[in-house]
């Protein structure tokens, strides 16, 4: 097991605590659970930056990487559907598109993989993960100021924190719409490895 493996590997027990600290009310478990979302977020960056530097690039780094990206993702979206869109959570329709999204492709990439082709992520399959991780930001640090901040007696952590979740809200619609195109995109370049025989 090299270094880039286990920081892939790193974003699975880290959504599994993030999820914990969300339904947690003691004062800093909101601003614990943010600290812990962005750490996963920069092992998403270093894996690939420690697998080129170390020349430790392998098929099983490209395809965890992607794996356990959806991983923290949609364990993060499970946890806010289950507080609801009235509770600075999210909605279930649009959760499932990115669910089904999200099994299409991993559907895709096992079947490209037992033809020897190992789908590397596009440009639109990491803008998607962009927004995805800005919404989810967007929702954790909202309760970061209006559950942590408001305790703590900063100035206006309500106030701040209705527009971050709208901001995180507004994301989450673009990264929808984002998750949809690039599944297309995927279908359209591999989609012959699947309906070919």
């Amino acid at each position: 097991m090299n270094l880039p493996n286990i920081l892939t590997l790193s974003r699975i027990p880290m959504m599994f605590v993030i999820v914990w600290l969300m339904r947690e009310s003691f004062t800093g478990a909101a601003t614990a659970a943010f600290v812990l979302f962005v750490l996963a977020g920069i092992t998403d960056w270093a894996d690939g930056y420690a697998a080129r530097k170390l020349n430790q690039v392998s098929n099983f780094g490209i395809l965890m990487d992607a794996l356990t990206d959806k991983i923290l993702v949609l364990g993060l979206m499970v946890a806010l559907v289950d507080k609801g869109p009235e509770d600075g959570g999210i909605r279930m329709f649009l959760f499932l598109l990115i669910l089904c999204r999200e099994f299409m492709i991993t559907g895709l990439r096992l079947v490209a993989a037992t033809k020897g082709v190992v789908m590397a992520a596009e440009s639109a399959g990491k803008q998607k993960t962009v927004t995805q991780i800005i919404a989810l930001g967007g929702f954790l640090l909202a309760v970061v100021f209006s559950v942590d901040c408001a305790r703590w007696g900063v100035g206006y952590a309500e106030e701040i924190a209705f527009y971050v979740e709208w901001i995180g809200r507004a994301f989450f619609w673009i990264c929808t719409i984002m998750t949809l195109y690039s599944g297309a995109k995927y279908f359209k370049k591999y989609g012959d490895l699947v309906f070919r025989d």
